[in-house]
């Protein structure tokens, strides 16, 4: 088992929410030098010294991304102009993107937080590591790139797409870590297949990072097994500086959160009230060594739950499950609240299914109906045509069993639908918009 910075990762829990509350208490200060910040604390009468103890941060209102949204970028920036040295933007996939700073304190402390997730994994200097997301306004390369040539890899900066040409550099200089997002991991495979590459043959890949949009576990599975490979999860967002925050241990059970650097709470979506170990809620979280953009209580929007038991491999930082999905992704046909990552779970554990799908939402007269177009896996394609509606039968009943909603589910050969180099569309609303 490797670590970075083994005493912190190792401290124990009594030492760590010591630590967290030295650092909450400085944060505070950092944030009230923040416009936003200082009119709320003086409104809600809150000063940095009332903090006693970690539970009085429940006292102390959330910071929303409308609250990012609601004023100029600056509103947020808690240091002077001339200190900042680099700024990123979310990816809007929501809405109107949001401003980030970093002071180079900032993005030193983001490197090294990432070169602890690497060296956790398993990466090592004598990596090469092949960086197959985008550079830029988005964190997830940068971030990455940093972090890698920390811990002393070689850094392969290769960006997005061109499947041909990632495909090359893997072989020519024998790549053994990648960072890709796992919908283009799965249609990289397929672009394999064209180029009759075989990546447990040719390859010298030993271990994918894999992040930037929820995925499931049937998904995870299918990335691993194709290319022989550990894939590990990597959680972040653009507001707590980007991919880092969260990462898996080879044991993948749960996505350790480095609390040294941030408070973790998991509340009800709908109460806002505490949620205990085991509950999903809405990951809420607090910066505690940010100086130029410190955010305190952010809600994520993004659902998980703390997991209870500890981990094998002897780190204390409490762990997040997989990430269930956004509270802003949720559909509701029929009166049922549906999740899309509910439907990739099922779709990932049926041979029948490819890799590639997507969800269209229409109209049939006052009706809503849920179509759901999925490629073809391997399986299917060696039978008859008679065996295609009875297959997607079977699909159908499985996401009934999940979903609780009967969908209309589209076999198509694969390569039918777009294949995304970036984050993947999966659904498609058309409900009132004459398209369907």
């Amino acid at each position: 088992m490797s670590f970075w910075k083994e005493e912190v990762e190792l401290m124990e829990r009594s030492q760590l929410e010591s630590l967290q509350l030295d650092r909450l208490r400085r944060t505070l200060v950092q944030a009230q030098k923040a416009p936003h910040y200082r009119r709320v604390f003086q409104e809600k009468r809150l000063t940095p010294d009332s903090i006693r103890s970690l539970a009085d941060l429940a006292d102390w209102p959330f910071t929303t991304k409308e609250d990012l949204r609601s004023g100029p970028p600056e509103d947020f920036l808690a240091v002077p102009q001339d200190q900042v040295v680099r700024l990123h933007v979310s990816s809007g996939t929501t809405g109107t993107p949001t401003a980030i700073y970093h002071t180079q304190s900032d993005l030193k402390g983001w490197a090294d937080l990432v070169a602890r997730c690497l060296c956790m994994v398993g990466v090592t200097p004598a990596d090469v590591f092949q960086n197959m997301v985008g550079y830029g306004l988005f964190t997830g390369g940068l971030g990455l790139h940093y972090g890698a040539e920390l811990l002393g890899a070689t850094v392969i900066p290769a960006g997005t797409g061109n499947s041909r040409r990632q495909i090359n550099l893997m072989k020519q200089f024998k790549t053994t870590v990648i960072h890709i997002i796992p919908s283009y991991a799965l249609t990289l495979i397929e672009k394999m297949a064209e180029a009759r590459v075989d990546p447990h043959r040719d390859l010298h890949l030993r271990i994918a990072v894999v992040g930037a949009e929820p995925h499931s576990e049937g998904a995870r599975r299918r990335i691993e097994e194709a290319y022989g490979l550990l894939a590990a999860n990597c959680y972040g967002l653009s507001e707590m500086n980007g991919p880092g925050v969260a990462f898996e241990c080879p044991y993948q059970t749960g996505l350790h959160l480095w609390e040294d650097h941030y408070i973790l709470e998991i509340v009800d979506p709908k109460t806002l009230e505490p949620l205990p170990p085991g509950q999903v809620g809405e990951v809420v979280l607090t910066t505690l060594c940010r100086e130029a953009m410190p955010l305190i209580r952010y809600r994520t929007r993004d659902l998980a739950m703390i997991m209870p038991e500890p981990c094998p491999c002897g780190r204390t930082h409490r762990r997040l499950s997989r990430i269930q999905g956004r509270t802003d992704d949720m559909l509701i046909l029929k009166g049922v609240n549906i999740f899309p990552m509910q439907i990739e779970r099922v779709l990932m554990d049926l041979p029948e299914a490819g890799s590639n799908y997507l969800i269209f939402l229409d109209k049939d007269g006052p009706l809503d109906v849920m179509t759901i177009q999925v490629e073809m896996g391997p399986p299917l394609l060696d039978q008859g045509p008679d065996e295609i509606p009875r297959a997607a039968a079977r699909i159908a009943q499985h996401l009934r069993d999940e979903i609780l909603i009967s969908p209309r589910v589209q076999l198509v050969e694969p390569g039918t639908l777009p294949a995304s180099e970036g984050k993947a569309v999966r659904v498609l609303d058309r409900r009132g918009t004459g398209l369907d």
